[in-house]
């Protein structure tokens, strides 16, 4: 059966994609905005940074509050942070926000919005984590798992393309308007969700054993805690994504337009891989191909480093993507099939600190070290560690490399 046939399934789909797209199309505003005005590479980690403090600090207490909620009702209060937190980056990336609050306070006005979209992902992620496997059947979880990615891989194309190009034709407002309609569209999906109640604990631990159970629940599962710990160390010091401003201005001489195309590379390798995935998932020799995926991802970052060819360096990213879209649906789908119903979201709250160790944190390093280096050192020293770590990891964790997915779906 094809998970797609499942009516609330395709309103999960339609709310995941609309509301990535303008996550994404926020985010590329608001990095080339703050570029603009600062013309300081570490600025971009510090956007990095104020999504990180929200989204791990907030992600345990969240994770326990998610559980205990209906998952349709926090999935709409996250929903709303995000439309209230659009609505003020609209206003306060045009130009007559820096004319009159000044360069300083426009800044750390939109850094404050991002710590707001931070923050309502550590409520989004956990419910939307819950709610897929309670309108997909477990035999489906699989494919229902790089289909979701691959919907949320597509937003991250579109999202950030279309803001480049309506940021660089038609200005900043225009992008600005197209994000927060996206995230209305979102809504749509919402309404298409069915009412979850929260599934009944038999834990009879202190609320700070309930609050750490995700965290510990996957501290103690060693195949989780492997995939995890390698995704986010290799994306933490491999990514580049945070500075590709840097990229596009000084290395490639492109505008916002170009910057979009950059943005938009990785997501379309993400695509053809978790489209491929969708239909065949990785169920056998599982963890030897999550360790050759992460070993292609540090080539590429490399590799990417050292071109200065605009189109050479958008095939480049479509690499890095596709291979790091490997990573990402092998492990959803053990965090799916091995997390018992009634701790999801906190399973998914602590899942959230690993993938904004690496992704937001990663921005933040990505940052220092662009100022540090410079742009291209940087991303050539993150590529080498990502294939330290890989080496490390495939040495020291024999039963991450003996990983077979189907063993653990049957």
């Amino acid at each position: 059966m094809n998970p797609l046939l499942l009516a609330p399934f395709r309103s999960y789909l339609l709310l995941r994609f609309f509301m990535a797209s303008g996550w994404h199309m926020q985010a590329l505003v608001v990095a080339w905005r703050i570029y603009d005005l600062t013309r300081d590479p570490l600025m971009l980690g510090m956007v990095g940074l104020a999504e990180a403090i929200p989204a791990i600090g907030a992600a345990l207490p969240m994770g326990y509050v998610v559980d205990k909620m209906n998952k349709k009702r926090s999935i709409v209060v996250a929903t709303i942070l995000v439309l209230l937190s659009a609505i003020a980056t609209a206003m306060l990336v045009q130009p007559a926000s820096a004319q009159h609050l000044g360069q300083q306070w426009t800044v750390g006005l939109m850094l404050a919005m991002v710590v707001v979209n931070g923050f309502a992902r550590s409520i989004y992620s956990p419910s939307m984590f819950s709610v897929l496997s309670r309108i997909v059947p477990r035999d489906l979880l699989a494919r229902a798992t790089a289909a979701g990615s691959t919907v949320w891989q597509g937003a991250m194309v579109l999202g950030p393309m279309t803001a480049g190009v309506l940021y660089g034709s038609f200005g900043v407002t225009v992008a600005s308007v197209c994000t927060i309609a996206s995230m209305l569209i979102a809504v749509i999906g919402i309404a298409g969700l069915p009412s979850f109640p929260p599934i009944a604990s038999e834990s009879k631990g202190s609320l700070k054993q309930d609050l750490t159970l995700g965290l510990r629940f996957i501290l103690k599962n060693q195949v989780i805690l492997g995939a995890l710990g390698l995704d986010m160390l290799a994306v933490l010091f491999g990514g580049a994504v945070a500075i590709l401003p840097v990229f596009a201005d000084q290395v490639l001489h492109v505008d916002a337009s170009g910057l979009g195309v950059l943005r938009a590379a990785p997501s379309v390798g993400s695509v053809l891989i978790m489209t491929l995935l969708s239909v065949r998932p990785p169920e056998r020799n599982t963890g030897r191909t999550l360790l050759l995926a992460v070993g292609g991802f540090g080539l590429c970052t490399i590799a990417f480093a050292l071109s200065t060819s605009f189109w050479l360096s958008v095939v480049l990213l479509v690499g890095v993507g596709a291979f790091d879209a490997v990573s990402v649906v092998i492990r959803g789908t053990i965090l799916q099939l091995f997390t018992p119903d009634e701790m999801r979201g906190r399973v998914a709250a602590a899942n959230t600190m690993f993938i904004s160790s690496s992704n937001e944190i990663g921005a933040l390093e990505s940052g220092v070290a662009a100022r540090l280096m410079g742009a291209v050192p940087s991303v050539i020293f993150g590529g080498v560690m990502t294939l330290l770590i890989l080496s490390a990891v495939a040495f020291k964790a024999p039963i991450l490399r003996k990983l077979e997915l189907k063993d653990g779906a049957d």
